[in-house]
């Protein structure tokens, strides 16, 4: 985390904490970004021209991490000095390795499946409660300053997010064909 980056709660005037006023912050975003618009200084110098241009993505980039759960908890936990290495992250939870390993079956074999989109929703709902549970847990260990159990939560919430995303793209493919 860079020294001279504002805390992102501290731009949109918010408690450090895990549970984020989503209306709140919608709200603050787009106040930040009417006072901050480039086209505010388009008459400006180069310098300040440029210094808008930065301020808009930062409240851009401060605004789409404290919207998501997994990058809000990734967010605390880089606050508190910890360092990710997602090259080498990986889990030793079984339990979770088997889980994700049925999922990606379930997508690898979705067209050998009699009604392949019921499949896919009934996944996307799975992993969706997943995650759920797992944010749920996240913010507990936050709260209880559990870092190295928030820790691998993050990296579990990434593995998640991936295979949804996969899932979706699958939904997506399927919707084309029918």
């Amino acid at each position: 985390m860079a020294d001279n980056t504002p805390n992102y709660f501290t731009l949109f005037d918010l408690p450090v904490s895990f549970h984020v006023d989503t209306e709140l912050l919608a709200q603050r975003f787009r106040e930040l970004q009417r006072n901050a618009h480039p086209d505010r200084v388009a008459n400006g110098s180069d310098r300040e021209r440029r210094l808008a241009v930065q301020q808009a993505a930062l409240i851009n980039q401060a605004y789409q991490t404290l919207r998501s759960p997994l990058l809000r908890g990734r967010y605390l936990l880089e606050l508190q000095g910890e360092v990710f290495n997602d090259e080498t992250a990986t889990t030793v939870d079984s339990a979770f390795l088997m889980e994700q390993m049925h999922w990606r079956e379930t997508l690898g074999e979705l067209r050998e499946q009699a009604d392949p989109l019921d499949v896919v929703h009934k996944l996307l709902d799975a992993i969706r409660t997943r995650q759920t549970q797992l944010e749920n847990d996240l913010a507990t260990y936050v709260n209880q300053a559990r870092w190295s159990e928030a820790k691998v939560l993050v990296y579990k919430l990434q593995f998640l997010q991936r295979i949804y995303q996969e899932a979706e793209l699958t939904e997506g493919e399927l919707l084309d064909i029918h």
